[in-house]
Order: structure tokens, then sequence, then C-alpha cells
């Protein structure tokens, strides 16, 4: 769903009866076909134009707009996509710092916040399983005997546009805001592994954590995922505990966390308490059946789906984002050039290029590309486009990544989770 600010609420429901009414037309199929079925400017991204609102009887049911988010420490601007367990997305246009403030990075909860610890340096986790030496080390002990390092890196969910599936895929509707780029301070998750020694049969890591199950069962977790060891051992995975220079925040999995840069937010286990070593995948909730996978043959979207053809999502597909102007942004008449900002990036890849149209895809511009501070970090990029008249202008950002796999019109294989959805981002200005 498309969350913009401003507007009236007679507006809103004129337009949601006629979106209705067109869903069932041969209109939207035509539309669908050619531009991907998403147009920016309407209010939940059905496929339509905002004006074609206006043709709507007044009598319509009401249009339940955006709930911003009101938490200690986090922006206004944030939208709430969910309550228990509570998640918010950070709207592209307030992710236009090289560096994402704590203020405005999204929220991704599972199960129940735990009480911020009152001796963080007494935390304590423990690495089991495959290992030769079983560990017990406090956050203390972690930051005394191993050299930290500090890396700027994305750190994705894996719904995130998800809001771009046809038809709706469950869970929380996100658009492009469930992504930031913070900078991570920490030591890499291969050091202590080292220390702990992996057994041969080491294949999988298993992620525990203190936040309790929705359902108050403590012996129940919340949410437990697991990477290939060869990701663990990845250096750029890393066990962490501060963000942006400060100690990590309980909100974000604070005092320590893992950060599993490039792949779905989920495996970045918020709040670490254990990690076990298993000789197999990992079985643990979030691993199975169709939690974070994707399906290995595209399936009819919306059909029944069979666990059986479904894979582990793991690196994120190439995504863009125009972060600066907003969607609905208004100019004086007789402007004639735009300078714009954006994001890039790409799971355990990079972005080769990212390019912009003002004509609804009939031409392409390239946009400047600055590299990354360092692997896993985003890349942003600028560019300077030109406008013929006044009027309504569609601006479109679609990044390429290292391997040529660029982002398409629409979020394309259908799976009932809504992963992988990395659709071009498009905005409306108004000049004039």
């Amino acid at each position: 769903m498309a969350r913009e600010t401003g507007g009236n609420t007679a507006d809103g429901n004129k337009f949601e009866t006629s979106r209705r009414r067109f869903l069932g037309s041969s209109g939207l199929a035509a539309i669908g076909a050619v531009i991907g079925g998403v147009l920016p400017l309407s209010r939940d991204g059905g496929g339509i134009p905002q004006a074609r609102a206006q043709a709507a009887p007044a009598a319509a049911p009401a249009a339940k707009g955006p709930q911003y988010l009101k938490f200690p420490g986090k922006s206004e601007g944030l939208v709430v996509l969910g309550e228990k367990p509570l998640v918010a997305e950070t709207p592209e246009s307030l992710l236009d710092d090289d560096t994402t403030p704590i203020e405005k990075f999204y929220i991704r909860n599972n199960g129940q916040i735990p009480e911020e610890a009152k001796d963080p340096d007494a935390w304590k986790i423990t690495i089991d399983g495959e290992v030769n030496n079983k560990t017990e080390i406090t956050l203390g002990e972690l930051k005394s005997k191993y050299k930290a390092v500090t890396r700027r890196m994305v750190l994705e969910c894996g719904g995130n546009g998800r809001a771009g599936f046809s038809p709706p895929a469950r869970g929380n509707q996100w658009t492009n805001g469930g992504a930031g780029c913070a900078e991570w301070t920490g030591v890499p998750l291969a050091d202590v592994l080292k220390k702990a020694g992996l057994k041969p049969a080491a294949k999988y890591t298993a992620h525990y954590a203190a936040d309790l199950h929705l359902s108050g069962d403590a012996g129940k977790p919340s949410l437990s995922r697991g990477v290939r060891i060869e990701k663990a051992m990845d250096p750029n995975t890393m066990i962490v505990w501060a963000m942006n220079g400060k100690p990590l925040p309980n909100i974000h999995g604070g005092p320590v966390r893992l950060i599993v840069p490039g792949w779905a937010g989920s495996a970045s286990q918020k709040w670490l308490t254990r990690i076990t070593i298993r000789d197999r995948e990992h079985d643990g909730p979030g691993m199975t059946e169709f939690s974070y996978r994707t399906a290995i043959k595209p399936m009819v979207p919306g059909g029944k789906a069979d666990p059986a053809n479904f894979r582990i999502l793991e690196s994120m597909p190439v995504r863009s984002i125009i972060t600066n102007p907003a969607n609905g942004a208004k100019f004086a008449a007789g402007t004639k050039e735009l300078k714009l900002r954006g994001a890039s990036w790409a799971g355990d890849l990079t972005v080769r290029q990212v390019d912009i149209s003002t004509d609804f895809g009939a031409n392409w511009q390239r946009a400047t590309l600055v590299k990354p501070k360092n692997k896993y970090d985003w890349q942003r990029w600028t560019a300077t486009i030109k406008l013929p008249t006044d009027g309504y202008f569609e601006i479109w950002a679609r990044a390429t990544d290292s391997r040529g796999a660029m982002q398409p019109h629409q979020a394309g294989f259908w799976n009932p989770q809504g992963y992988g959805g990395n659709a071009m981002h498009r905005i409306a200005v108004l000049v004039g």
C-alpha cells in the first residue's frame, strides 16, 4: 500500500471505490501490462492515477490512512505496519542520509520487546553444538578480548518490497522502507567461532534470542534462524554492540545482536543469547514451510504452494530508491531541472549502475554512482534530469547488479509470503 502524507479523507474514499471497481475491469490489465501495475500517486498503489478517483461516487467506505510511529527516540515519520509485534518502515525520503540515523531506522520485531539490560557488559552469549569447546562469553569479555571493527552495512527486512505483489502476499506490507544503512561496531562472528573450534560436521548456525514469544510461552522461540557456515565465517558477519557510534539501542537488539549483511534481516538475530552450530540446515521457527523462502519453479500467483518447491532466501535482490525529492513533491512553474539523490544495494553483490527515466521507461539516463565505503555499504547515487514543460512527471529509478540482473517493472515470482519483491521505485512530482 502506497503511503503518502497529506490529502483529504473524502478524496481517499472516492479513490478506494474507484480502485475496487477498476480492479475488475480490463483497463487495469492493460495498464498493468504496460507499466507494471503500480502508479506512485495512487493512494494504495493499486495501478491507477490519482485523477482516476474523481469519477467515483461520493458514498464510499472510509479509507484507512497510514499510522505514524510514536516511540521514544524514533522519528514520527516512520509508518507503523504492525503493532503486535511492533513493525515500522521508513519512507524513502527519510533515507537521504549516507548513514541512516538511529531515529530513522526501521523497526522489525517478531516477539515481545525485552526490557533494557541493566548491566550490558554482563550479557552472556553461548556458542555450542558442533564445536570443540563450548564457549560462554559476556559482552564485556567480547569487547576486551577481541579486536573491534566498524563497518557501514545495509540491514534489510526479508519482506522488503512485499507490497508490490499482486495478489497481496501474507505479512507486513513493506514498500521500500524495510532497510537502512548504519555503522555497526563489533567483532567478526568468525573470530568467535574459530576460538570455539568448529568440528568438521559444522554446516549451519542456529540463532537464539531473549525476546519472549508473543504467546508468552518462555519455552517457544519467537524466531530462530540461521545461515550456512560459509556465510557465518564471512568477515563482515558480525556480533555487534554499537550502532552509529552509540550503544546498540534496545529496540534494535541491544545490548548485542548479529549482523548478517546482504541476507534477510531475520538472520541478524536481535538480543542474541546463543548460537548453536548444527550438522544440518537449521529448522527453527522462521526456517521451514514458506518462511523466508522463495519458489524454485515459478508458481501461479495466488495458487496453492508446495513446500517442496521452496528454497531459503539468502542474498537479497538488487534495489534502488529515490530519496530526494519525495513522492508528491511540488515545484514552481518554469522549473526545468531537478537534482535527484538516491541509494542502491544488491545483497551479497554490488550495484553496477542506476538508470533514471522520466517518460515511463521509454528512455533512460545513467545516474552517477558513488563507491561504497566498504563491502555491504549501500551505494549512493545522484542525477540531474531535464523537464521539457510544466506538469505531472513520474521519475523511475532502476538498478542493475554486478551480475547484470536488473530491477523489474513489477514484483515478480509470486510466493505466499512475498519475498524477493524488488520492483523499481517510482515517485511523482508536479511542476507548476
